[in-house]
């Protein structure tokens, strides 16, 4: 068996969004299960590696999101799960974590065949993660307090899907790196 690694999908965000006012209080209910899951996961030396949309913004660089995402009126939602020194930042256009991006490749030199998605948006880039992670034949491992819907039941109904269609485990953070 290989190693995790921990997965943050889009929480760099600006919130400057269609869907942000139904999206911010679902982020706000997760955001300290998410803090807690990057604290242990560092300090257990689990690679914490951040997927992240570019926003239709072409020329920006994972440097360049995180400025404007901290420099915006949603700060405090970023500010907590700050990318640190150590972390890995894949930098991304579309639902899917691997869609385009080096990700793949990424897990491959690392060994890393365990992948554990925390983020937003569950219903969304969380749940085709998890297709692609499956396809990919990776272990997925969902907390489902880590993760930030819009609508709650299409997130419900995505997680059953998640774990019955393509094997990812589902549990609470507390059962991460306690």
């Amino acid at each position: 068996m290989g190693k995790i690694a921990l997965i943050v999908i889009d929480m760099i965000n600006t919130y400057d969004h269609e869907d942000a006012d139904s999206l911010i209080p679902a982020v706000e209910s997760v955001l300290p299960a998410q803090t807690g899951l990057l604290q242990r996961a560092r300090r257990q030396g689990v690679p914490v590696i951040y997927v992240n949309d570019n926003f239709g913004e072409w020329r920006s660089h994972h440097g360049e999101i995180l400025d404007k995402a901290l420099s915006g009126p949603h700060a405090r939602l970023v500010e907590p799960l700050r990318p640190d020194d150590d972390s890995l930042f894949v930098v991304k256009a579309r639902h899917s974590i691997f869609y385009g991006t080096p990700l793949t490749y990424l897990l491959h030199q690392q060994g890393i065949d365990r992948l554990v998605l925390c983020g937003q948006v569950t219903e969304q880039c969380v749940l085709y993660s998890a297709l692609d992670a499956h396809i990919r034949h990776l272990q997925v491992i969902i907390p489902r307090d880590a993760v930030a819907h819009i609508h709650a039941d299409l997130a419900d109904a995505a997680l059953r899907m998640m774990q019955r269609n393509m094997g990812a485990r589902l549990c609470d953070s507390s059962e991460l790196w306690t």
